[in-house]
């Protein structure tokens, strides 16, 4: 309730609004440290991994990760959506092989994802406060609030036995892992040759998300405000690449 509270502003959010950003950026260290010791040496061994198994993993956890996709959808008033993630999941469970083929996307249905801090970004709650969580990274306060929803109620943990459902998270854990080996020049870029790596991923953090909500509700792609940079005027960084300019960084 305290971080549903934290996001009650108006939408209507423009700049950058960090209040905790001492507490922030000291996350931020932490993350980076967890990341240059345990997450990026783990991404290179995984990275090993023969490409078809890691198309696999990954194939499963995007699988698991559609119900929650169509709960929210619902939750979203968008039918539409919905309607097609339920096709996208059942053609994967079946012609896909129980989700080990992506089969819906060869078939034109590409799926519709979202999260319940989107949905709370339809119903009218504010940003909130950025943040950044231990571990899982840039956020803010909606967003930090619709991903401890998505957790609580995600309706594969929920219907599977305990065993299971351990199963699939550790699943979704490798599938990240990918992500981090396949994408590891441009995360290295952010976090190790930035000037200024928090500042930096908390702008493209912005940016992209802001973006994202407002394309998802059928606008050009800005949300909640018109987004001010204020590093439009400061020089770049040369060592900098942005994530988001990357066709396949979802």
């Amino acid at each position: 309730m305290g971080l549903l509270s934290a996001c009650g502003a108006p939408n209507g959010a423009t700049g950058i609004n960090d209040p905790f950003e001492p507490a922030n950026r000291k996350v931020h260290g932490f993350n980076k440290g967890v990341d240059r010791a345990l997450v990026g040496p783990a991404s290179k061994g995984y990275g090993i991994v023969p490409e078809p198994l890691k198309r696999a993993v990954g194939n499963v956890a995007d699988t698991l990760d559609l119900p929650g996709d169509i709960a929210n959808n619902l939750l979203q008033f968008r039918l539409a959506d919905a309607g097609e993630n339920s096709v996208r999941l059942l053609a994967n469970l079946t012609f896909g092989v129980f989700g080990l083929v992506d089969f819906a996307s060869y078939a034109g249905v590409e799926g519709k994802p979202t999260d319940f801090g989107e949905t709370l970004h339809v119903w009218g709650v504010g940003e909130g406060p950025y943040m950044e969580l231990p571990l899982a990274g840039p956020s803010t306060a909606r967003d930090t609030a619709g991903m401890l929803a998505d957790i609580a109620l995600n309706p594969v943990r929920l219907a599977l036995p305990t065993k299971e459902a351990n199963a699939a998270t550790i699943l979704k854990l490798f599938s990240r892992l990918g992500d981090r080996d396949r994408f590891s020049a441009t995360v290295d870029s952010l976090l190790y040759d930035s000037a200024d790596s928090y500042a930096q991923a908390r702008l493209l953090y912005l940016q992209n998300r802001r973006f994202q909500l407002g394309r998802a509700a059928g606008g050009t792609g800005a949300s909640d405000g018109d987004f001010i940079d204020p590093y439009a005027d400061a020089p770049s960084n040369d060592g900098f690449i942005d994530p988001y300019e990357d066709p396949y960084a979802q």
